[in-house]
């Protein structure tokens, strides 16, 4: 009888050192997973800030100005002027569920013709 409790007990460390090992590879495994994505989250970071920088040097006011003025012809560009733009009444808003909203907007389109 104690033969047997021996070799079952040896064979229960066992299949517990097994298990033990598999979930230290299983772990390693996951560990180095989320490393290498979170190398690949900071490396996309990293491009999203460059293209961030180029985008705004690229919409630069002065550069936009230089090159409208450079292609105003080519692009057959017209002058701005203050009639290019519609009074705030003429644009079709929709018409809002909500009560409350709807007295905001009819406030807003109010002091807009008030010169507001």
């Amino acid at each position: 009888m104690r033969s047997l409790l021996l070799i079952a007990g040896m064979f229960m460390v066992m299949v517990f050192a097994t298990w033990a090992y598999r979930v230290n590879n299983d772990t390693r495994e996951a560990m180095g997973r989320v490393a290498s994505l979170q190398r690949e989250m900071q490396s996309k970071r990293e491009a999203m800030a460059v293209l961030d920088a180029e985008w705004a040097y690229l919409n630069r006011p002065d550069r936009l100005l230089a090159l409208s003025e450079e292609h105003f012809t080519s692009l057959q560009l017209m002058p701005l002027s203050p009639d290019h733009f519609s009074d705030l009444t003429k644009v079709p808003f929709p018409t809002p569920e909500d009560p409350l909203l709807a007295e905001l907007i009819g406030a807003a389109i109010i002091e807009v013709k008030g010169g507001i």
